[in-house]
C-alpha cells in the first residue's frame, strides 16, 4: 500500500536505548528475538536479521529461519546486504524516528548506488497491525535530591551553555534520555534496569531551556519545581519547536549517537543549520563530582555485603546442586533486602559451558545445575539510589583442572595490572587494554570484548564516551567510573570473567618522577575466589595487591553481616600465603 519494497526495522526507540519499553519492542514482536541488539530487514520475497557473534544461538533458537535469514553482523550489514537485493527505482522504508541521521546517511547511500531509495517513514506503520500493543511508558518522574546529584541543575544548565558559546551553536538538542536525567537531576521509570525518563530537551545558548515529557509523567508537585528551571512542554510540540528556530536560521546541534533522523531532518528541511557531533553532556556526565563519588562508595559497600550474603548461601548450595536461576533469584533477593531499587541489567549465570557463552542469560529451557570441576561465572550489578554496579566473579566449584586455574589466574594477572596501572593525562582506554591481555597473549590467549566499560552514577550500567578496549580513543579524566572485566572463554567449557569497577583518580606525583600520573581506585568490594588461583603465577606485587584488596573487603563489609556470613568472609578473604 505504500509503495515500498522493503523495511527495515532496528531493535531500537527514538532515543537509541539499549532497555527498551514494551512498547518499543518492534523487532522482538516481528521476530521472536528478544536480545538487546539486531536489525530486521523485509523485503517482497526476501528477511535477514543482522545479530553480532552474542546471539547467533539465541536469534536461530528463536526466530523462524524458514522466514528470516540470520545474518552475521557486523561482517555483513543491511546496508551490504540491501544493494544486491534490490532493483533499480525501489524503496526502502525505515520509521524516521528509530533511525540516527548518520545511519540513515549510509543506508540511503548504499541504496542510492543501485538507483534504489531510502524513505524515511513519518508514522508508526506498527500501530496499524499490531493488536494488543503496551501503551506508551508512563513512568512517574522524580528528582535526585542535590546531596546525592552534587550539582543543582541550574549550575549544569549553565555549563552547556557555555559550551554552546564555544561552537557558536544557538541550540543543543538534547535527545539521549540519560543526558536529560544528567541535566535536570531527574530520574524515571520508563525502562528496565535504568532510571530513565524519556523524553527530550531543547537548551539554548541563552534563555530557559525546553523540557518535552508527558503530562503523565508528572505530578504536580513535580511540574511546578521542574518550571522553575525550565519551559514543559508536550513531546509531540518538540518537531514544530525545532522547525521553527531553524525557520529564523538558527543552528540546532545534535548527538550523532542518539538523535533520530527525524529532528535532524526538520531542522534541516526548515532552513536551519543542523551539526552532528558528541553530546556536549557526556563527558561533564562521565566526570563523577564528589558527592556522586561518595555515593559509588556507599552503593558498593551496600552491594558488596549483598554479594558476600550470596556468595556465602552459594557456597552451601552449590554442592547440592544449585541451579543458574536459583543463583539469580538468590542474589536478586540479598540486593533487594539491602535496598536496590533493581538489577542494573540482566544477570549473566552461567555454568560451565554456559559461561563460555560472554552475554548468556539463562532461560528455563538452558538452565542447568552446577557441577563438581566447573567454574560458575556470574555478572550482575544493581541500582541504588546512592550509585550504579557491576560486578563479574568466578566461582570453581570444588577442584578445577591445572588449565582452569592457569587460564583464572591470568585473567587476574591482568584484572590486577588495570588495577595497579599508573598513566599520565591524556591516556586513552585502548592503551590501558593492552595490561589487561598481556598475561594472556604471553599464553597465545586473548579475548573479544574490551576490558571495560563507563558507568553511570544511579544511571546506565552502560556510558560513554570513554571505555578500556582497543576502539577506546577517548582520554580518561579524574572521576570516570569504569568497569576492568578481563575474561577467558573456552568454547563448550568454561568462561572466566574478573570485573570490579574503578574510579579515575585525581594525578599525583611519582617519587623520583618528573610527571604527576593518574591511577584506579578500585571501589566493588567482593572476594575473589583464592581455590581458583596458580599461586605459582603471581608474583610478590600481584600477591601483595590481592591481599591487600581482600583486607579492604573485610574491613569494610565484614561489620554489616551476620555472624555466620563474617565467618564466611573471614575464611574467603585470608591473606594468599595462608
Amino acid at each position: 500500500r505504500r509503495g515500498l519494497a522493503g523495511y527495515v526495522v532496528p531493535h531500537a526507540d527514538e532515543h537509541q536505548n539499549e532497555y527498551l519499553p514494551p512498547r518499543a519492542e518492534r523487532l522482538r514482536y516481528l521476530t521472536g528475538f528478544s536480545g538487546s541488539a539486531g536489525i530486521a530487514v523485509v523485503l517482497k520475497e526476501d528477511a535477514a536479521l543482522f545479530v553480532d557473534g552474542r546471539y547467533t544461538l539465541q536469534a536461530a533458537a528463536q526466530v523462524d529461519t524458514a522466514i528470516f535469514q540470520i545474518r552475521d553482523y557486523p561482517e555483513e550489514r543491511p546496508e551490504t546486504w540491501l544493494p544486491g537485493k534490490v532493483a533499480a527505482g525501489d524503496k526502502i522504508g525505515v520509521d524516521s524516528w528509530l533511525v540516527t541521521a548518520a545511519g540513515a546517511d549510509r543506508l540511503g547511500k548504499a541504496l542510492e548506488a543501485r538507483d534504489a531509495a531510502l524513505v524515511l517513514v513519518e508514522d508508526d506503520i506498527f500501530d496499524t497491525f499490531w493488536a494488543n500493543r503496551p501503551a506508551p511508558p508512563a513512568g512517574a518522574v522524580s528528582f535526585r535530591d542535590e546531596a546525592r546529584a552534587g550539582e543543582a541543575a541550574s549550575a549544569k544548565i549553565a555549563r552547556v551553555q557555555a559550551e554552546l558559546a564555544k561552537t557558536r551553536a544557538d541550540a543543543f538538542v538534547v535527545t539521549d534520555p540519560h543526558d536529560l536525567a544528567w541535566l535536570f537531576n531527574i530520574r524515571g521509570r520508563d525502562v528496565a534496569h535504568t532510571p530513565l525518563p524519556l523524553g527530550f530537551a531543547l537548551v539554548p545558548a541563552t534563555g530557559r531551556p525546553e523540557l518535552f515529557l508527558a503530562p503523565a509523567k508528572l505530578s504536580n508537585a513535580v511540574r511546578d519545581r521542574l518550571a522553575e528551571t525550565a519551559e514543559i512542554e508536550h513531546p509531540e510540540q518538540l518537531t514544530k519547536r525545532i522547525a521553527d528556530r531553524a525557520a529564523l536560521g538558527q543552528t540546532l546541534a545534535f548527538d550523532d549517537d542518539t538523535a533520530p533522523a527525524r529532528l535532524v531532518r526538520a531542522a534541516e528541511a526548515a532552513g536551519g543549520k543542523a551539526p552532528r557531533g558528541r553530546s556536549p553532556i557526556a563527558l561533564m556526565k562521565a566526570r563523577k563530582n564528589a558527592a556522586e563519588i561518595d555515593g559509588i562508595r556507599r552503593a558498593h559497600v551496600t552491594d558488596g555485603a549483598a554479594l558476600v550474603r550470596f556468595l556465602a548461601w552459594f557456597d552451601q548450595a552449590a554442592p547440592k546442586g544449585a541451579t543458574e536461576i536459583e543463583a539469580v533469584e538468590a542474589l536478586e533477593h540479598f540486593r533487594r533486602a539491602a535496598g536496590a531499587v533493581d538489577v542494573s541489567f540482566p544477570t549473566i549465570s552461567g555454568s560451565g559451558p554456559n559461561g563460555a557463552i560472554v552475554h548468556y542469560r539463562v532461560t528455563r529451557p538452558t538452565d542447568r545445575k552446577v557441577q563438581p570441576g566447573e567454574f560458575f561465572l556470574l555478572d550482575s550489578g544493581a541500582q541504588f539510589e546512592d550509585g550504579t554496579t557491576d560486578v563479574t566473579r568466578t566461582i570453581a566449584i570444588g577442584a578445577v583442572s591445572a588449565e582452569m586455574r592457569d587460564r583464572f589466574t591470568r585473567v587476574l594477572k591482568g584484572h590486577i595490572a588495570v588495577a595497579r596501572a599508573l598513566f599520565p593525562k591524556g591516556t586513552p582506554g585502548s592503551q590501558i587494554d593492552a595490561l589487561a591481555r598481556q598475561p594472556l597473549w604471553r599464553a597465545g590467549l586473548d579475548f573479544d570484548h574490551g576490558t571495560g566499560h563507563g558507568v553511570g552514577a544511579y544511571l546506565s550500567v552502560h556510558e560513554g564516551p570513554a571505555r578500556l578496549s582497543k576502539a577506546g580513543t577517548v582520554p580518561l579524566e579524574p572521576g570516570m567510573l569504569l568497569s576492568n572485566e578481563p575474561g577467558y572463554y573456552k568454547a563448550g567449557a568454561y568462561g572466566i570473567r574478573i570485573e570490579n569497577l574503578v574510579l579515575v583518580r585525581e594525578p599525583a606525583p611519582v617519587a623520583g618522577g618528573e610527571r604527576p600520573m593518574m591511577s584506579f581506585e578500585t571501589v566493588t568490594l567482593a572476594p575473589i575466589d583464592r581455590r581458583a588461583i596458580d599461586r605459582a603465577l603471581l608474583d610478590a606485587d600481584e600477591t601483595a595487591w590481592l591481599d591487600a584488596y581482600h583486607a579492604r573487603t573485610r574491613a569494610a563489609l565484614g561489620p554489616l553481616l551476620p555472624p555466620a556470613e563474617r565467618a564466611w568472609l573471614e575464611t574467603a578473604t585470608e591473606p594468599l600465603g595462608r
